[in-house]
């Protein structure tokens, strides 16, 4: 069930992230984005392998990224988008290289 979680969610979480680092969309919705997701992921934790997918742990360091740094730090922090864009790509399945993060589950 995780799984399916994961692959739904991150094709989400690369539109709404793109679009917020495109200046298409306001960091509320982006927030809104979030927490609607990490709702549903109560839902169905309990349901969930032990095991997390390289795909997981750069889906769960984006979302803690995007939540934990505001919106001017998002935009104006070079490093960050750039780590944040590598972390799209490679949800996207554009760059088969892991990008070095640590994401976990909440």
């Amino acid at each position: 069930m995780s799984i399916q979680f994961i692959e739904r969610k991150a094709q989400e979480l690369v539109y709404y992230a793109s679009e917020y680092l495109r200046s298409h969309l306001p960091y509320s919705e982006l927030h809104i984005f979030i927490w609607d997701t990490l709702e549903e992921w109560e839902e169905v934790r309990n349901h969930v392998s032990k095991n997390i997918s390289t795909k997981e742990k750069v889906f769960w360091h984006v979302i803690h990224q995007l939540e934990y740094w505001p919106d001017d730090a998002l935009r104006n922090h070079k490093e960050l988008r750039q780590e944040i864009q590598d972390c799209i790509c490679f949800l996207k399945g554009i760059n088969a290289v892991e990008p070095k993060c640590v994401g976990i589950r909440p």
